[in-house]
């Protein structure tokens, strides 16, 4: 893979969760009813990265989680060699909450498919919101995304990938070339 483009800095993705973070207040009404499920991996840091941003805006915490969807996908066994398998950690109750998956890139809209089975295995949430910092198109289910950070068109042979800290050591959101194989 070759970096293409460095669209977004770590200054840009700051912007971004706070705008985010205003839209999802201001949706709600507030957040006293909200929840956010941060998906594994780069979801679950976004997600506490959005949590700072509206306690500090409202100047109450919301109730935050992690959700692991492995074991949930439609292609856990066909097209993942080597599943890394972790566990949710939802420790509070998400029956007649604002329930707000949190995603790094909306692709096909498979993963997020499988983030609406998991949530139901919890409770029975009021709502299910979505939200990603980047939508890079190409969807293969009828889903979109009700925050997103960044609308970035993609070809066939071009990928997002988000960088951040927590684990990339940098934040970043670069558009990356896909070189195929001529077997």
């Amino acid at each position: 893979m070759e970096i293409k483009a460095k669209l977004v800095d770590e200054l840009g993705i700051n912007r971004i969760i706070t705008r985010m973070a205003h839209e999802i207040i201001e949706r709600n009404k507030g957040s006293k009813n909200i929840v956010l499920l941060g998906m594994r991996t780069r979801g679950e840091f976004l997600a506490q990265r959005l949590h700072a941003k509206i306690t500090e805006i409202e100047g109450v915490a919301t109730q935050i989680g992690i959700l692991d969807v492995t074991l949930y996908r439609d292609d856990f066994r066909t097209r993942l060699k080597q599943p890394q398998v972790s566990v949710s950690n939802i420790t509070f109750d998400i029956t007649d909450k604002d329930v707000i998956i949190i995603d790094d890139v909306l692709y096909t809209g498979r993963t997020v498919r499988s983030a609406l089975c998991a949530i139901m295995d919890f409770g029975r949430p009021s709502t299910v919101q979505l939200c990603v910092l980047v939508d890079r198109g190409h969807r293969e289910l009828p889903i979109r995304a009700d925050y997103v950070g960044k609308n970035i068109p993609t070809s066939i042979n071009e990928e997002v990938k988000v960088k951040l800290k927590e684990i990339d050591d940098e934040d970043a959101i670069n558009l990356v070339e896909i070189k195929f194989s001529q077997e």
